[in-house]
């Protein structure tokens, strides 16, 4: 069989590395627009601060392409699709024959109409991170536009670096899709504190040489702009060959397209009217991919995925899940605020399930509650315990702790990794994280896990009396 995927992001090369695990004849051509190996996109904030170096975010060896009997087209785009040829044309001329097609072009920088907005980079790819650390080196101020994940994360990066950074955000607080305006406040002052200036409620309207223009006049010293607006799927090339679009490619549960041989995954994906923006799902729809492709699982099937929001930014810490927005009129709402400590915790209870959360500041309850939030079960009638899991048995009991966390239990997010398999990877021999990791992804994504996955390993080696 012929595989061809377009798209060498994180949910492209992760399905190319799911299908050779399941089968090793199976004739595999990636395609990437970019010319770098496959990277971790979650991580670029720290490509921005200096603390990490693109080879640290890299998802794959080098080697890893010839290695595995993988052809690697990187840097050569893919500009039409043939369908009756069943055939792609790349950007040098040349045709590469498929018998199944994965699209996995993800998304793009959304690029606001403002005048001078050229005079800006967004940040989206390792090359944007290149180009705002060589501005950065030089630049007196820089201007962040964008309150949201992207947006805040790359502020931290640049004030990590020293750069007087002031964040703009259009809505009035930040990252109003997935916190509240009390939370959004909390996160403000803490960002503040950290050497970020956040101003809400503006609206940009040029991008001067040296500054930023509001709409009421007021000018905003910037050697450096760097945008972060959000993105948009990359559908072009579906659209194009005719391919059913709506805001992201329309797929079903098999993940396939209105063409049965053709698939899409990631975030150019439209699945039960939902384009999801984070990386955990296009893992999870490579994985479902990978096992029809393969006739591994001819019955796997992707029902849509639960999503845990975690701010990657040093000395921020930050999860967001579910219905979040919600009222005293239609959930049952817990909360707790201490402004001048930077934390802020919610629950959203809806007949006695856990449907949101919000954890900022100290977040040592994110592991219980993303697993009751994945799990839908029913919550203690004391909810003390699950927003303070350090105060007695109550919190105890449903404390992250590996003594108490079921098998079941997703430790990682990312990859969808459990407290039974991470157990079963140490019984196979793996007595450290890095083992861990490489048998099974946790701790590879958002790395949030880690400390978690630290947890189990230890309490592991500790009751067999081992050095982990």
């Amino acid at each position: 069989m012929r595989l061809v995927v377009v798209g060498n992001g994180m949910a492209g090369a992760r399905l190319v590395s799911e299908v050779r695990a399941r089968d090793k004849d199976v004739k595999i051509t990636v395609f990437g627009a970019e010319a770098w190996q496959p990277y971790n996109r979650v991580l670029l904030s720290n490509v921005v601060a200096g603390t990490s170096s693109p080879d640290q975010v890299r998802l794959l060896d080098p080697r890893w392409y010839a290695d595995h009997g993988v052809t690697a087209r990187l840097g050569v785009a893919v500009t039409a699709i043939d369908r009756d040829c069943r055939t792609v044309v790349a950007a040098d001329g040349t045709r590469e024959p498929y018998d199944v097609l994965v699209i996995a072009t993800g998304s793009e920088a959304v690029v606001p109409p403002i005048p001078g907005v050229e005079r800006a980079t967004a940040f989206r790819t390792l090359d944007d991170c290149d180009r705002i650390r060589g501005a950065a080196a030089s630049a007196r101020s820089a201007v962040v536009i964008g309150g949201g994940l992207l947006g805040i994360e790359a502020a931290r990066g640049l004030a990590g670096r020293g750069v007087p950074v002031t964040l703009l955000h259009l809505a009035g607080h930040l990252m109003e899709r997935q916190l509240d305006a009390e939370a959004g406040l909390i996160l403000r002052e803490t960002l503040g504190a950290l050497g970020v200036a956040v101003r809400t409620g503006v609206t940009v309207s040029a991008i001067r040489e040296r500054h930023v223009e509001l709409a009421d006049g007021e000018l905003i010293e910037a050697g450096l702009v760097v945008l972060a607006c959000g993105v948009r799927p990359v559908v072009g090339l579906a659209r194009d060959a005719g391919l059913e679009v709506e805001r992201g490619i329309v797929v079903d549960d098999e993940l396939r397209t209105d063409d049965p041989s053709i698939f899409a995954i990631g975030e150019c994906a439209q699945h039960a009217g939902r384009v999801y923006g984070l990386v955990a799902p296009g893992w999870e729809q490579a994985s479902v991919v990978a096992d029809l492709v393969t006739g591994a699982d001819k019955n796997a099937r992707y029902r849509g995925s639960r999503l845990v929001t975690r701010l990657k930014a040093k000395s921020v810490e930050l999860a967001a899940m579910g219905e979040t927005q919600l009222g005293e009129d239609e959930a049952e709402i817990v909360r707790f605020s201490h402004r001048h400590r930077g934390t802020y915790r919610k629950l959203v209870i809806r007949d006695g399930r856990l449907i949101g959360a919000i954890l900022l500041g100290e977040t040592s309850a994110v592991g219980t509650l993303t697993q009751l939030f994945d799990r839908g079960g029913p919550l203690p009638g004391d909810r003390t315990g699950l927003l303070f899991p350090d105060l007695g048995p109550v919190g105890a009991a449903v404390a992250g702790n590996p003594t108490r966390m079921p098998d079941s239990a997703r430790v990682c997010q990312c990859n969808n990794v459990t407290k039974g398999q991470i157990r079963a990877c140490w019984e196979s021999g793996a007595r450290d994280v890095e083992a861990v990791a490489a048998a099974t992804r946790a701790t590879t994504g958002c790395g949030s896990c880690r400390d978690a996955v630290e947890g189990i390993v230890g309490w592991l080696c500790e009751q067999e009396g081992v050095s982990a």
